[in-house]
């Protein structure tokens, strides 16, 4: 290489976590700023929960950035947004997905077509922008860097009922290793992780009565996971120590789920 990079730091670097009005974003945004790391909030709707996860961060620095990551111009924006605001950024998380009910047997051709291209835009082409736009400032600025996505144990077993989001998180996946390779000659290690059921505001009524019991029943731990174990689990592949894990997709299922 002809130019220098500079280490990634320990502390105090600047986080993108896309997706961080609450539940999983929120516990990987407050777990970043926890360690004295500034965070860029983003969220695309749910602006009023954003503001609570901004408000609740501890330290400073922190910021809250809007844009709709289906666009890809809101999405160079938001890159551009993040790079100011927080003097440049060295971790993304992309964590930002959507999920939308359609079974093949149930959903019309004309309702499945817009739930592939809703599910994809955001969950695999906004992901896939925000890493070009966040990673060539990286490059250009002679940074190393972490980039750290979150994928999905559906990715892994399916996902009958959704399998636009379980299609969409294995190509996650394997976005991740690609940039695992070719970006680690420029000091930037990607990685990812495929959370089970995490209990979320989404979710939370489908822990209940005899559904509950049966997704706690797929874990031999007898729960479901929280947004917190998540976090960890982001910020263990985010860490300066996690450089030789890039290109892994870390299980975070309570053996839920055992690929072979």
């Amino acid at each position: 290489m002809d130019h220098v990079i500079r280490e990634l730091a320990a502390t105090g670097r600047g986080v993108l976590v896309t997706g961080a009005s609450r539940g999983i974003g929120r516990a990987v945004a407050t777990a970043f700023a926890r360690q004295g790391d500034r965070v860029a909030v983003h969220c695309t709707a749910r602006r009023a929960d954003a503001e609570r996860t901004l408000a609740e961060l501890p330290g400073e620095g922190h910021v809250l950035l809007t844009g709709d990551l289906a666009d890809p111009a809101q999405v160079a924006d938001l890159a551009a947004a993040a790079e100011e605001a927080l003097g440049g950024v060295d971790v993304l998380v992309n964590n930002a997905a959507v999920m939308v009910a359609h079974p093949l047997p149930t959903t019309s051709y004309a309702d499945w077509q817009a739930a592939w291209q809703q599910t994809a835009a955001v969950n695999l082409f906004g992901a896939a922008n925000l890493v070009h736009c966040v990673a060539r400032r990286m490059i250009d600025g002679g940074r190393a860097g972490r980039v750290v996505n979150i994928g999905s144990r559906g990715a892994f077993r399916g996902e009958p009922d959704h399998p636009a989001y379980g299609a969409t998180k294995a190509a996650l996946h394997a976005l991740g290793q690609s940039l695992a390779v070719s970006l680690a000659p420029h000091g930037i290690a990607v990685a990812a992780v495929a959370p089970g059921f995490v209990a979320t505001e989404r979710v939370a009524g489908r822990l209940e009565g005899e559904e509950g019991m049966r997704i706690r029943a797929q874990s031999p731990f007898g729960r479901v996971g929280t947004p917190e174990e998540v976090a960890a689990a982001v910020l263990h592949l985010a860490s300066p120590a996690a450089a030789w894990s890039s290109g892994t997709v870390l299980d975070v299922n309570g053996a839920s789920y055992l690929r072979t």
